[in-house]
């Protein structure tokens, strides 16, 4: 993507530098230039790239709320699509064919027929837990403690997503939903789904990234966030599913503990 310098943009810098550190200046620049992408090529989607043990790319597109998209070494992974969300609409049309779907549970706003209907190709292999298996009529279903092979880099393990406060344990009752661990050529990468900060966050092994939840009453406040952030363990941290709650105090209160907290778009 080639992204074009404007003056508008240099003499709104120049007033910024006057007043703003620099470190907050450059994020601005990063902000307006991606307003400029949208605005000449169509909206674009925020990228994270790592690469595996064994020397390949794995790249995370931040398209909305749960909806992940994950291209790996010439494979197609969506966790959780959905068309749309409140104002945002995700265009799967100009996006390949998926060669893996994972469906955490039966929520709107995870499972979304439409979106699969436009990901699925001749190949596509979807998984979930058995309740949407049942909705959709198809799929290879997973329970919690599950593991699958799906290829020889490529393994998913299912692991428990359910409230546990008073109150809330309607929303994502145990043993019902799941949350994913993918491992891609080594690289542990946690999808947690909808879930609070549960005991079993603590018996998660070597987790490379970690994808947890942040909007009470339906996941974790931030407080139970940054508690389970601390049971993971994980190098590499996401905010999702974080709605209307404020998660830009969560970075600095996981400094201490090493890790490297990223807030995208995950609205």
């Amino acid at each position: 993507m080639t992204l074009l310098w404007h003056k508008p943009i240099f003499s709104y810098l120049c007033l910024l530098k006057q007043t703003v550190p620099m470190k907050k200046i450059i994020t601005s620049l990063l902000a307006l230039l991606g307003l400029a992408a949208c605005g000449q090529q169509g909206y674009t989607y925020e990228v994270d790239t790592f690469t595996t043990k064994g020397g390949k790319t794995v790249k995370f597109h931040a398209l909305v709320h749960s909806s992940i998209r994950i291209e790996y070494d010439g494979k197609e992974i969506m966790i959780d699509p959905v068309t749309k969300l409140g104002d945002k609409t995700i265009d799967y049309t100009a996006m390949p064919k998926a060669d893996y779907i994972f469906v955490t549970h039966e929520h709107h706003d995870h499972l979304d027929t439409a979106a699969i209907k436009l990901l699925t190709g001749d190949n596509t292999q979807l998984v979930t837990n058995q309740r949407c298996a049942e909705m959709l009529g198809y799929g290879q279903v997973m329970a919690n403690g599950d593991i699958l092979q799906l290829s020889d880099d490529i393994t998913v393990e299912a692991v428990p997503a359910y409230n546990t406060t008073e109150g809330h344990l309607q929303f994502h009752p145990k043993g019902r939903d799941n949350g994913f661990i993918l491992t891609l050529d080594g690289l542990r990468i946690y999808i947690a789904g909808d879930t609070e900060d549960i005991p079993e966050m603590a018996e998660l092994k070597d987790i490379d990234i970690a994808f947890l939840p942040c909007n009470q009453p339906y996941t974790m406040t931030v407080e139970q966030f940054v508690s389970a952030a601390r049971m993971v363990k994980q190098k590499v941290l996401f905010p999702y599913h974080y709605g209307q709650t404020d998660v830009s105090g969560i970075p600095s209160q996981l400094e201490a503990n090493g890790i490297d907290v990223r807030i995208r778009h995950y609205e």
